[in-house]
């Protein structure tokens, strides 16, 4: 619920102090959006010290920057993303991660899903080719992660990451060469990308500048070789889809009289769990056939 607004939820929060607030209360901001109390106090919480008498007078205002909440989500995606890379390098005796027994069994491949090992589609998302693959990766997590979290909260920014990564899985599986290897986290990365246009719609604010990044990126998937463009287009989708449920949704389903912070909350996850359910099956039953491998990386 927004925190000037009790009867009003809201997916959005300020990315200064991280206090929920709706559209009408949040002004954009060079990072993210900052809500109309952060930009009245300028950020800066001042506190008055009890005056000391002695031989140097009265203690003077000590003004404290206020300390808002960090992105420990997005953090912590980036560590188990360096660190699974730093296992199978190191299982690989260097950077060809085909040499990885962990890379083999976790990499994305249509006939070895369709012969029941599901958790591929979950896990190749957490594997990268190269250190550039990796790095440029876990640069975009960096910067898309951080605000976005900070505007919808922990739980759904894990929420919308998920639902990203198995929807570019399920178009790789629905769509994609017969056999190949996929791997890499650019579908969750592109969700973020698609979640991030849908809150700076919520906020009111010009979608041109994440347009213009999500056209030059589809562009850079479809002319730089080997990258998996379904992928990124699915991640896309699907984590603009779970970011819209999450914050449209409820609106949009609920009349003024139910629409509680509780009841809006199960409708976006309700939302979420379909997506994901959705992306699965997708990846389940559809049918595969054999043929040359091809490395594309994600």
């Amino acid at each position: 619920m927004c925190f000037r607004h009790p009867d009003r939820p809201t997916g959005l929060a300020c990315s200064r102090c991280g206090r929920p607030a709706c559209p009408e209360c949040l002004r954009p901001a060079a990072v993210g959006q900052h809500c109309v109390e952060c930009l009245r106090n300028d950020g800066v919480q001042r506190s008055v010290a009890a005056p000391t008498f002695g031989d140097r007078g009265i203690r003077p205002m000590v003004a404290k920057p206020m300390v808002g909440p960090r992105p420990y989500a997005t953090y912590t995606l980036i560590a188990l993303n360096l660190a699974i890379f730093a296992l199978c390098a190191m299982q690989a005796g260097g950077f060809d991660m085909l040499q990885s027994p962990l890379f083999l069994d976790w990499a994305l491949v249509k006939p070895l899903v369709a012969d029941g090992e599901y958790w591929r589609l979950l896990t190749a998302g957490f594997l990268h080719f190269s250190i550039t693959h990796v790095a440029v990766n876990m640069l975009s997590l960096f910067i898309l992660g951080r605000d976005l979290e900070l505007a919808i909260g922990i739980p759904r920014y894990l929420g919308v990451y998920m639902t990203a990564l198995l929807g570019g899985s399920a178009a790789v599986m629905a769509f994609g060469p017969d056999v190949s290897i996929n791997a890499g986290a650019s579908g969750a990365i592109y969700g973020l990308m698609g979640a991030v246009l849908v809150v700076v719609l919520k906020a009111r604010a010009s979608p041109t500048p994440v347009i213009s990044i999500i056209v030059l990126n589809l562009v850079l998937s479809i002319t730089v070789p080997n990258i998996s463009l379904l992928a990124h287009v699915g991640g896309l989708v699907f984590g603009a889809a779970a970011t819209a449920a999450i914050i449209f949704l409820p609106q949009w389903l609920l009349t003024p009289e139910r629409r509680t912070a509780a009841a809006s909350a199960r409708v976006g996850w309700f939302a979420i769990a379909a997506l994901v359910v959705m992306a699965l099956a997708v990846s389940v039953v559809v049918g595969m056939s054999y043929g040359g491998i091809r490395v594309y990386v994600g």
